[in-house]
């Protein structure tokens, strides 16, 4: 007689940890690892259950290639009706005349865009990686920097900051088709009212990827961008709290060129259920509990700042003005590499990240990115996020006392539980 796990009529009513206790206990061990640790990766979050029940719901059955109204596959009725409503919340949500919900994620969101008005070999300028660009904004080794002349802007030395003179300079040198702006370690606000400016005294247009602060800008809270932008991109899953994924807002000259470069440019079927996901999270992003809850990201982040600078360590900027703190290890015997590996030890996830001017390698670094978001989603307020620091200033010395440290970050998290709802997965595995 055959096992039952291998008989078709069992498997169509099994659930995961009868069919597959291999990764129903992994997926147990992720819940708890999550539950168990401070998670401080700026472009992380914790969705709503409501996201994970989207994510994980039937209309992942369904391919659905093309876009409402037009698609190359019949029964497709239903998943146009989410489409539809995705689009419309997320033009409403940040004032845009197209949105595009499709992209699986920022990456394919930002290749949208250049795929729709640029040709190989065009000129782009952007924000420099080790001065907190993103790899698609033309790193050498991502399609960015393969298939585009990217040439890059930074900081100032003195300020940290964008310095704007710098960038029409070059901007005039260069004579960009495009020009980015945003990035993903730049933890000032992203003025992209003046990138317009620049944009227009070059005949270029104007691109601005939020991926990081969209959140912000749905609050209220960081200036929206798409009013002086040809396009918008950025992802769902960072301040938005959504589910892993992107899209992309323009002007109305620009809709067929996003959508034919997305569908057939470069996309097949999109995830239905992902995309019915994002629905729910730009509706949420809609509430005075959203815009609440991204006012407690902001304030934690400047708790978080100020607990630092007070312990004696250096933060990029002297603070910031979004969700998003990054040290800077320069000047202490710490290189990113062996902090991040520290606080790990102590129940914190960070992850090292280049400081502009930085003399070390990237996969070593000498800062470290901190973010609120997902600590906050967990409920920490801005006496958390001063004890965080404490526990950061406290790891980051010769004689730390490491099992007291972590013993600090346990207690955070049991004041603090996480999906405390859910039962997860590992109750299910025999």
């Amino acid at each position: 007689m055959a096992n039952s796990h291998e008989t078709f009529e069992h498997l169509k009513s099994a659930g995961l940890a009868d069919v597959d206790p291999d990764i129903a206990a992994l997926l147990g061990r992720e819940l708890d690892r999550q539950r168990g640790q401070i998670e401080l990766i700026a472009s992380e979050n914790f969705t709503w259950p409501s996201v994970l029940e989207a994510v994980g719901s039937v209309a992942t059955n369904k391919y659905a290639e093309g876009y409402p109204g037009k698609r190359y596959y019949g029964g497709c009725e239903v998943v146009d009706e989410i489409e539809e409503i995705a689009r419309t919340r997320a033009k409403t949500l940040f004032g845009a005349e197209h949105a595009n919900v499709q992209p699986h994620a920022g990456a394919q969101a930002n290749m949208t865009v250049y795929f729709a008005v640029l040709k190989p070999g065009d000129r782009v300028l952007g924000l420099s990686l080790d001065h907190g660009g993103h790899l698609t904004h033309g790193l050498g080794v991502n399609f960015s920097g393969k298939l585009y002349e990217f040439h890059h802007y930074g900081v100032s030395r003195d300020t940290m900051r964008v310095d704007y003179d710098e960038v029409l300079a070059k901007a005039k040198e260069v004579k960009p088709k495009l020009i980015v702006c945003g990035g993903s370690a730049y933890p000032r606000t992203i003025e992209a009212d003046k990138f317009r400016e620049i944009a227009d005294e070059v005949g270029a247009m104007l691109m601005t990827d939020m991926a990081h602060f969209s959140g912000l800008v749905a609050a209220g809270l960081h200036p929206n961008p798409v009013p002086y932008s040809d396009f918008v991109t950025s992802t769902v899953h960072k301040t938005l709290a959504g589910p892993r994924a992107g899209f992309v807002l323009c002007r109305e000259e620009h809709a067929a060129a996003v959508d034919r470069a997305l569908f057939p440019g470069m996309q097949g079927g999109p995830l239905e259920h992902t995309i019915a996901a994002k629905a729910t999270a730009f509706k949420i992003a809609g509430t005075e509990a959203f815009r609440d809850y991204q006012g407690r990201v902001r304030a934690n982040a400047d708790a978080l700042a100020a607990g630092l600078i007070s312990s004696g360590l250096e933060v990029l900027t002297g603070g910031t003005d979004t969700h998003l703190v990054q040290l800077d290890l320069r000047h202490t015997e710490w290189t990113g590499l062996a902090a991040q590996e520290r606080l790990d030890e102590v129940k914190l996830t960070v992850n090292r990240n280049t400081v502009p001017f930085d003399e070390r390698p990237p996969m070593v670094a000498s800062g470290v990115r901190i973010g609120t978001p997902a600590a906050t989603m967990r409920g920490f307020d801005e006496a958390d996020f001063g004890e965080v620091a404490a526990i950061i200033a406290g790891s980051l010395t010769d004689d730390a006392d490491v099992t007291a440290l972590r013993e600090r970050s346990e207690a955070l998290c049991a004041k603090r539980p996480l999906y405390p709802g859910f039962r997860g997965y590992t109750e299910y595995v025999a």
